[in-house]
């Protein structure tokens, strides 16, 4: 069923907390489920894409004590100890279960499958089917076209150096997790650096991993050897940045917000929507600065603000991929011209989202141009007032999420077709967004 949003009627107020970070819950019961010993995980995201990687673990014969809610305890089963499933591995509409699995089941003794929603299915998989390939990997697309279903049989795994076209910390950690069970150490190198999340936790876990930036090449690089065990410990998952950037375009576009986001993770690979607000004039500060498990947390303090356009390209891009749409939506409502760029990626994430937040966005009355990797918005320098219209979401969280952003500072009504999509990252979204008597 739709929902319709009207125009905020004043700021957002007080104190939020996000949901757990997406990236680190799925990584958390991942490597949790190959350690020896038991992982407790705080702070895990009970949403439908992390719910699809315990889904597939438990398929493998992992235990794991989990009935809804943040508290997660996966009974580790070691590098060797997961299990043949008994049937496909569904994993849903998640792109990092699909990809980043890819590579640990490459090193089983067993066959498997790895498939997902009509979604999944139309996302490419031969970026990680290729190098796995390259270290002997016996993986194919079933139906030969680069997408899942990925078929998957026992093969002898080799270490490989690998320079990734894409920065893609879904293709990293696919590799690094086929490494370890592979013979001599992998590296993969990357044209900057993407979130690191992996590397981080398989640190802390114990494994044998180096990574920093190449000083011949200026490359990122992450590099594992094999031979060592995963120890399982303790992890707290701290709030998902890209959770919370949509609380921060809220509360800078709607006059009188101001608000504070507590403990929510600002990872340095993660971390590029705040600079990028802030480069827009945004009035943002991080309080309370910490390192919890390897992370940097902080809470984030947002208030109204008079935004400009700004230039975004190159080596940021990877740091905030996943809030372009949403970036898009603010640059709509600030003054001057804002170029998005070097972000062709955006074209096989759960939609085309250049295509959809350019019709969306027009579709409110937005100055709004795509590019081959990104957008023109305000191209004249003068912002347009947004009004309400019907939004195509394509079942794509981020630009459902965005475009309820969006809709604060519409006039009239917009109707979000999809809502119940934002359940993948993000599921009491709408309850924090908008007050029960703000929305109809």
């Amino acid at each position: 069923m739709s929902r319709t949003i009207e125009k905020r009627k004043e700021g957002l107020k007080g104190s939020y907390s996000v949901p757990g970070d997406k990236s680190i819950s799925h990584r958390a019961v991942m490597l949790g489920a190959i350690a020896e010993g038991t992982t407790h995980i705080s702070g895990f995201l009970n949403g439908a894409d992390c719910n699809s990687t315990i889904g597939c673990f438990r398929a493998m014969g992992v235990d794991i004590d989990y009935e809804g809610g943040t508290d997660v305890t996966v009974h580790g089963v070691g590098l060797h100890g997961l299990k043949a499933p008994a049937s496909v591995l569904d994993c849903g509409n998640s792109g990092t279960t699909t990809r980043i699995m890819a590579g640990l089941l490459s090193g089983q003794p067993f066959a498997s499958v790895l498939t997902g929603d009509p979604s999944i299915q139309k996302r490419p998989m031969k970026r990680i089917i290729e190098p796995l390939r390259l270290m002997g990997a016996d993986i194919r697309s079933e139906r030969d076209n680069g997408y899942a279903p990925l078929c998957i049989s026992p093969e002898h795994l080799k270490g490989i150096s690998y320079g990734s076209p894409v920065a893609s910390a879904q293709v990293k950690s696919c590799l690094l997790m086929a490494a370890m069970y592979a013979e001599g150490a992998t590296t993969v190198y990357e044209p900057v650096l993407s979130r690191n999340h992996t590397e981080l936790m398989l640190q802390a876990l114990g494994a044998d991993i180096g990574y920093g930036r190449d000083k011949e090449t200026g490359r990122s690089y992450a590099s594992l050897t094999p031979g060592h065990v995963l120890h399982a410990c303790d992890i707290k998952v701290p709030g998902d940045i890209s959770s919370a950037a949509y609380l921060m375009g809220a509360a800078l576009t709607v006059p009188g917000s101001d608000i504070l986001i507590r403990n929510v993770g600002v990872n340095p690979t993660r971390d590029g929507i705040i600079k990028v607000f802030k480069q827009m004039g945004g009035r943002i500060e991080l309080l309370d600065t910490r390192v919890e498990a390897g992370e940097a947390v902080a809470d984030i303090h947002v208030s109204g603000s008079d935004l400009t356009g700004c230039r975004i390209s190159g080596d940021i891009i990877p740091t905030l991929i996943d809030e372009l749409p949403l970036i898009a939506v603010v640059a709509s409502s600030a003054s001057g011209t804002t170029v998005i760029k070097d972000a062709a990626e955006l074209k096989v994430k759960e939609s085309d989202r250049i295509a959809l937040v350019t019709k969306d966005l027009k579709a409110m009355g937005a100055d709004i141009t795509a590019t081959d990797d990104g957008f023109i918005i305000n191209a004249s320098g003068e912002p347009m007032p947004l009004h309400g219209a019907a939004i195509e979401d394509a079942l794509d969280h981020r630009i459902a999420m965005s475009f309820a952003v969006a809709a604060l500072t519409a006039d009239g009504a917009t109707e979000i077709a999809h809502p119940e999509c934002v359940s993948v990252s993000y599921p009491g979204f709408f309850e924090d967004l908008i007050p029960d008597s703000d929305i109809s």
